[in-house]
């Protein structure tokens, strides 16, 4: 009476992970780290702080297992712009090396952030440089 299914289920099928890799929590977690950790350092070594540069290719190479690429020459842009971006990618690794309890990276994080909260307040002490950095 009934025509018998001939069709794998929805349900089997989505658990066939065969058909692409699939990548644990903390494996994305390192992935995004290094991205962030990476963009900070290209700004870091654009604002030509050797020794900040130092820390962050050193944590960077702790994690990757290799050291990272540098960046090489410097672009003129304006010292605020390359500290505010800086700043932000300092605060996106902040996040993120919490969320995977990594505890070298956060602390990594926090003094760079420190650092160019300082620096942007040198360069324009008459502006609130948390709120232009948050933006």
């Amino acid at each position: 009476m009934y025509e018998p299914i001939r069709t794998k289920s929805v349900h089997a099928m989505a658990d066939d992970d065969a058909d692409f890799p699939h990548r644990s929590r903390e494996e994305e977690l390192d992935i995004q780290l290094a991205g962030h950790l990476s963009a900070l350092l290209a700004v870091t070594d654009e604002l030509g702080l050797d020794e900040a540069a130092e820390a962050v290719a050193g944590r960077l190479a702790r994690l990757r297992g290799t050291p990272p690429v540098r960046h090489a020459g410097l672009s003129g842009a304006d010292p605020a712009t390359l500290h505010r971006r800086a700043l932000a990618h300092a605060g996106r690794a902040l996040v993120v090396a919490a969320s995977r309890a990594d505890t070298a990276a956060a602390i990594l994080s926090a003094e760079r952030m420190d650092a160019h909260t300082a620096a942007l307040d040198e360069l324009s002490p008459h502006q609130d440089n948390r709120l232009i950095a948050a933006r």
